[in-house]
């Protein structure tokens, strides 16, 4: 049987503990019980390809970004406990931005259960990725919320097509109701602050909130983001969604490549959307999950198929 290695951060490589690992204890568990022999390696990303040339095993690489026949990218898909395993990358860099979303090939019966269960546990349970205030705050209507990223966090940079303050100002400039602006939580920076104040002298419609994310989308008639996980979340709410960057849940989105562009989308009539069969198809069909039984078998049926597709 091939040898699996799992590309792992070094402080991961000791018994298994808690978090998200425990996708990677039951995938190994899953492995080794079909046979598979299965090595942990401390991740070095500048050695990664000329490790994986090196033999004939296959490869998982955590948080990866590398193109090999015989290598997959592992991370949290937005929403645990749904897992890319990709061979292009993960969230915005997967292979799932380039694969076409069809409504009518998706079946109906599976999608409402599936979409219904994740809608209960995260709007219903009012939490997210990031912890939320349990609080209810009272929020006007809005035109739109806005949702931040800071460039600098993770390499959301990279996959900008606005910034943050041209999408923001956009927004404020394009909407005569109040918008909701929602920093991210892990973005306390002067600069974020100061550039908030300036606008809302400007703009006194904007609203700045630090309220439970989803009772912002629930104000909202839109979201807008670069590509947060917040779009996906939207989803559940059915509220349409503005992307400013790269996202490979852009299918049931719009995505703004320029100022014009976002400023038209705010004053035009959104498009109906599948979100049911959406959520399904991305998290159901494409993902995988820590807690499915033949979470190995897809895995090693995930290599099949990335085998033929990377060059």
């Amino acid at each position: 049987m091939q040898r699996v290695v799992l590309h792992l951060p070094r402080s991961w490589l000791g018994p298994f503990g808690s978090g998200v690992l425990p996708f990677y204890e039951r995938l190994e568990q899953g492995l080794r019980r079909l046979g598979h022999p299965v090595e942990r390696l401390a991740l070095n990303r500048d050695r990664v390809l000329e490790t994986v040339a090196a033999d004939d095993a296959l490869h998982i690489v955590n948080h990866g970004r590398f193109r090999h026949p015989r290598l997959l990218n592992a991370g949290i898909a937005y929403v645990y406990p749904f897992w890319n395993l990709d061979p292009q990358g993960i969230r915005a860099f997967s292979s799932i931005a380039g694969q076409r979303f069809d409504p009518s090939s998706v079946d109906a019966q599976a999608a409402r259960p599936f979409f219904r269960r994740l809608k209960q546990r995260l709007v219903g349970g009012r939490g997210s990725r990031y912890e939320q205030p349990r609080h209810h705050e009272d929020l006007p209507p809005a035109a739109a919320a806005v949702f931040l990223q800071s460039e600098a966090h993770r390499v959301v940079g990279e996959t900008c097509y606005l910034d943050r303050w041209q999408m923001l100002e956009t927004v404020l400039a394009s909407c005569d109701a109040p918008v909701i602006v929602k920093p991210h939580p892990r973005d306390g920076s002067q600069e974020t602050r100061a550039g908030l104040r300036d606008l809302a002298t400007r703009f006194p419609h904007l609203r700045l909130s630090g309220g439970n994310i989803h009772d912002i989308i629930a104000a909202a008639d839109r979201v807008v983001t670069i590509n947060s996980a917040v779009g996906i979340e939207a989803c559940l709410h059915r509220k349409p969604v503005i992307l400013c960057g790269q996202a490979d849940f852009h299918h049931v989105a719009q995505t703004a490549r320029t100022p014009d562009d976002l400023a038209g989308f705010l004053t035009r009539p959104p498009r109906k959307r599948a979100y049911d069969k959406f959520i399904y198809w991305y998290f159901g069909l494409n993902c995988l999950s820590t807690t499915q039984e033949d979470l190995a078998e897809r895995a090693l049926d995930r290599f099949a198929q990335a085998s033929g597709s990377v060059r």
